[in-house]
């Protein structure tokens, strides 16, 4: 069977994304497991190293389009993404705040999740590119039981046949029985009693800051984070450079790396590919494996 054609969309061409995607491609760690495909321009009009610019923006978002449209026809296997920058997005006049929410919209996926995998930690957010403030408006039953439910369905592709779940209390301490808020009490404990009931391993809310530590020395498969930093944080801090971001829920297989465009070394040959390469080789692995899998159904084929 011929090597999983993996594309590899170079992000904001005025980050390092550029830079890293070929150091990427070029890489044996990469081009043993795959055949890697770039997506981009890195000579774009208007386009200036380190300068954020709705040029840089549009050319950013025309490469994943691109490597979607690709995958989604089959001419490549998976997709491993390099940063963008949400402001040249912005800029550029695009409403997506950043790769999940484009990536559920192009492949017309109803439910996505994002998860940061490393060896030591793993994480899947409820909410993603939100403000603080409205997170807790955002941190629903149907929000909770929903990120479940998909992290439960697809940890096993990434080696946990039955995956142990574990989900942070949104407040300190888990919101101590109501002392410090009630969230755990209303909406999320009850989102576990449910899919507790329907046969999921999930165990919480717990708090934050002691769950992480438990599910790192081996307690449980992944962590189910109300917001952003409170999930990322621990992971990066564990693992930056090697975790990889994936998208739960497409009908592609979608990786990327776990920083952002890092304009001020742009241009200088500093950045390093680790992350990238990481996202490549696990991005190949998933499509490997979705290559031997029996087609006996879309379900059966869907990564």
């Amino acid at each position: 069977m011929s090597l999983p054609r993996v594309a590899i969309t170079i992000g904001d061409p005025a980050g390092i994304g550029p830079e890293i995607a070929a150091k990427a491609a070029a890489s044996p760690r990469v081009t043993e497991v795959c055949t890697p495909v770039l997506y981009g321009r890195i000579y774009t009009p208007g386009v200036q190293a380190g300068r954020i610019s709705a040029e840089a923006g549009r050319a950013a978002y025309d490469a994943i389009l691109a490597a979607v449209r690709d995958a989604m026809t089959g001419e490549v296997d998976a997709v491993a993404t390099a940063p963008i920058s949400k402001k040249a997005f912005a800029l550029a006049g695009l409403s997506w705040r950043g790769h999940t929410e484009l990536l559920a919209h192009l492949t017309g996926a109803a439910a996505v999740a994002m998860m940061f995998h490393a060896d030591a930690l793993r994480v899947v957010l409820v909410t993603i590119h939100e403000p603080l403030s409205a997170v807790p408006g955002l941190v629903t039953r149907e929000a909770v039981e929903r990120v479940l439910r998909l992290t439960a369905r697809e940890l096993p592709r990434f080696g946990f046949s039955q995956p142990r779940l574990a989900v942070c209390g949104l407040n300190p301490h888990a919101g101590e029985d109501g002392v410090l808020g009630g969230e755990e009490r209303d909406v999320i404990g009850p989102a576990v009693a449910a899919c507790a009931r329907d046969g999921i391993s999930v165990a919480g809310p717990h708090p934050a800051d002691t769950l992480f530590v438990r599910a790192s020395r081996g307690e449980f498969d992944a962590v189910i984070a109300c917001y952003h930093d409170q999930g990322l944080i621990p992971v990066k801090l564990l693992a930056f450079g090697k975790a990889v971001n994936g998208t739960l829920g497409l009908p592609i297989i979608r990786t990327s790396v776990d920083h952002g465009t890092a304009f001020d070394i742009a241009g200088r040959n500093a950045a390093d590919p680790g992350s990238m390469i990481e996202a490549v080789r696990l991005a190949a692995r998933l499509a490997g494996q979705q290559r031997a899998r029996p087609a006996t159904g879309d379900a059966e084929r869907r990564p």
